[in-house]
């Protein structure tokens, strides 16, 4: 798969927090001090690049939802006492699953669950309050979860 297209204009545009391992992105949802931009510079401290802090432009290409920054708050991400920290961001990825930190897991072997964005089915997480859990996440983006046959 070659990289996602840049994109002028987007279709649609969500709170919300992205960062990517390679062209694989999540995007993190949830209300106003949940802990998106949180979670991501956890990610990011495992490796993530970021895409979009705050706000994320999404487009759909084929079956696909690309992500970006709007142009206003590209390479920045806030981080509660610090401020806006810099980061020279990734241009656009897919997104290939989302993360719904308002939500809390409950269950040790969860059901699979999905989120619909502008048409496209994603893979849906719920937070899990444990340490493992940004590690969890970069491995789910990174190469899936394991199925039985």
């Amino acid at each position: 798969m070659s990289g996602p297209a840049q994109t002028p204009d987007p279709d649609l545009i969500l709170h919300g927090t992205t960062v990517a391992f390679g062209d694989r992105a999540v995007l993190i949802r949830g209300a106003s001090g949940a802990g998106k931009s949180g979670l991501g510079l956890q990610l990011m401290a495992l490796g993530a690049v970021l895409v979009s802090d705050d706000r994320t432009a999404l487009r759909v290409e084929g079956a696909d939802l690309v992500a970006r920054a709007p142009a206003a708050i590209a390479g920045m991400i806030e981080a509660l006492g610090f401020g806006f920290l810099r980061d020279e961001g990734l241009k656009a990825a897919w997104v290939v699953a989302g993360v719904a930190v308002v939500r809390v897991e409950g269950r040790r072997l969860p059901p699979d669950r999905a989120t619909d964005i502008a048409g496209v089915a994603l893979p849906l997480l719920h937070k899990v309050e444990s340490p493992h859990f940004p590690a969890a996440i970069r491995q789910y983006v990174m190469l899936g979860k394991w199925s039985t046959p």
